[in-house]
C-alpha cells in the first residue's frame, strides 16, 4: 500500500521526513531566507501569530471514533482547542489537505490493531506556519509555508514536528501531491522497477494520484508506457502526459487488448488496483518481467481489506518466465525519500513534472472546501471519478474569520 504510515508510537505516525529550513531549501530551489542565529528567551518560549492569522481558540478536526472501513461511518468532525505548540513544533494552518485511498484502511485499524479509537485522521497537509516552539524557530518562522504527513491532517490546525515538515515555495497543492503519491511511484519503479530504455511498462489506475507519476518516469525512463483508465477524459489526460497507450477498460476488452497488442507481454507492471487486474497482470508478464504491487484498493471497502485473489498457479507462472511479483510500502525506503523528493520538487520547478490536481471543480456540489468535504472527497475517489490527486481545500487564503 502507498499509505506514509506502517507504525505509531504514542499516537503520532512515524514520518519520513526528517530535516528542517536548510536541508530542505534545495528542494524548493528558492534561496534561504536570512534568520537570526540569537533569539530573545525573554518573552515566550511559544511564539503565536494571534494577530496576523486570527487564531481562534477552537477549531474542528475529523476523528475515528469507531473502527470501520467505511469511512462516514468511522469519522466524526470534532470541534477542539486550537492546540499549542510544544518547543519542537509547528502549528500549522492547513489550506489543502491530500485524499489517499489508504485513509480508509486507516479507520478500519489496519495499521497498528492496538490503536483504539479515539485517534485522528488524514495523512498529508499543506499551509502556513501560524505558531512555533522555541526550538523550532531556529530554522521556521511564522508565515513560513509547508507540506507534511503524519497523523491528524484532517483538522483545521495541526501540531507537526519541525523536523518532519517540508518547506515548500507557496501555498500549492501540487506539492501536495509528491509527499506520497510521488514519491511511491519515484521510489518503487527506481528501486524495485529496474527500468530499461524499450522495455514496455503497465500503469493500473494510471490516471489517479500516484499512477500519474508512474506513467510520467517510465516515460522519463524511455519506456513505452501502457495506462489503464474509465474514461475518454482520462485516456486524453494520459496522453498528454507521455502515456503511449491509454487503454480504457470500460470501452475496451483490457485482457484482449494486450494479448493482441503486446504478444511478448510486459515487461513492468506497477499495480495498486489487486484482485482481478492483479491476476492479468500476473499472466501478462513478460519473460524476466517485474510486477510491483503498491497497493489493492479493490478490496478495501471490504471487511478483509483483501480483494480476492486465484493465486494457486502463481509459484508455476513465475518460475516459468523467470518473473517476480514485489512489493512496496514506502516506510520501508525513508532513506530514499530525501533524494525522490528534492528530483521531483526540481522537476516540478522546471516545468518537467505534471502534478494533477483534482479538486472535485466539476463536481455537482461543486469544490471540495472546508473540512466537511473531506466526507465527499473520499467517496469521489472511491466511486473512480478523479483525474489526479484528490485535494481538499480546507481554508481560503486571507480567511481571517474565527469560527
Amino acid at each position: 500500500m502507498c499509505s506514509p504510515l506502517c507504525a505509531r508510537s504514542s499516537g503520532r505516525a512515524v514520518s519520513a521526513v526528517c530535516w528542517g529550513r536548510r536541508g530542505a531549501d534545495a528542494l524548493s530551489g528558492v534561496r534561504s531566507v536570512p534568520r537570526r542565529l540569537i533569539i530573545d528567551t525573554s518573552y515566550s518560549a511559544h511564539f503565536m501569530d494571534f494577530k496576523g492569522s486570527s487564531i481562534p481558540s477552537s477549531m474542528k478536526k475529523l476523528v475515528v471514533n469507531k473502527l470501520s472501513p467505511n469511512f462516514r461511518e468511522a469519522v466524526r468532525a470534532r470541534a477542539v482547542a486550537v492546540p499549542t505548540p510544544a518547543d519542537t513544533e509547528l502549528l500549522v494552518r492547513n489550506r489543502f489537505v491530500g485524499i489517499n485511498a489508504s485513509d480508509i484502511n486507516y479507520t478500519a485499524g489496519r495499521y497498528d490493531p492496538s490503536v483504539k479509537p479515539p485517534f485522528d485522521a488524514g495523512f498529508e497537509g499543506l499551509g502556513e506556519v501560524v505558531g512555533l516552539g522555541l526550538s523550532a524557530s531556529s530554522a521556521f518562522t511564522v508565515g513560513d509555508t509547508v507540506a507534511y504527513f503524519g497523523s491528524g491532517a484532517f483538522a483545521e490546525y495541526t501540531l507537526v514536528p519541525a523536523k518532519e515538515s517540508v518547506p515548500v515555495p507557496s501555498v500549492r497543492p501540487e506539492f501536495l501531491t509528491l509527499l506520497v503519491s510521488g514519491a511511491t511511484a519515484y521510489i518503487a519503479l527506481k528501486r524495485l522497477g529496474d527500468l530499461a530504455k524499450g522495455e514496455t511498462v503497465l500503469v493500473t489506475a494510471a490516471a489517479g494520484g500516484t499512477g500519474q507519476f508512474a506513467v510520467q518516469f517510465a516515460k522519463q525512463a524511455g519506456c513505452h508506457v501502457i495506462g489503464t483508465c474509465s474514461s475518454d477524459e482520462k485516456a486524453g489526460f494520459l496522453k498528454s502526459i507521455g502515456c503511449d497507450r491509454p487503454i480504457n477498460y470500460v470501452t475496451e476488452d483490457l485482457a484482449k487488448t494486450l494479448k493482441r497488442e503486446y504478444p511478448k507481454g510486459i515487461d513492468v507492471v506497477y499495480e495498486s488496483v489487486g484482485g482481478s487486474v492483479l491476476e492479468l497482470a500476473v499472466n501478462c508478464l513478460a519473460n524476466k518481467g517485474r510486477l510491483i504491487i503498491i497497493g489493492f484498493i479493490s478490496g478495501y471497502q471490504t471487511p478483509s481489506g483483501i480483494p480476492p485473489f486465484g493465486g494457486g498457479t502463481l509459484p508455476v507462472k513465475l518460475l516459468q518466465k523467470s518473473a517476480s511479483i514485489r512489493g512496496f510500502f514506502l516506510p520501508h525506503f525513508l532513506g530514499d525519500y530525501k533524494d525522490a523528493l528534492s528530483s521531483m520538487m526540481q522537476m516540478f520547478a522546471k516545468g518537467k513534472l505534471v502534478c494533477e490536481v483534482d479538486c472535485g471543480d466539476l463536481t455537482t456540489e461543486g469544490r471540495f472546501v472546508g473540512l466537511e468535504s473531506v466526507f465527499r472527497a473520499v467517496d469521489y475517489m472511491y466511486a473512480g471519478k478523479n483525474l489526479g490527486k484528490v485535494v481538499v481545500e480546507l481554508t481560503p487564503p486571507n480567511n481571517n474569520s474565527k469560527l
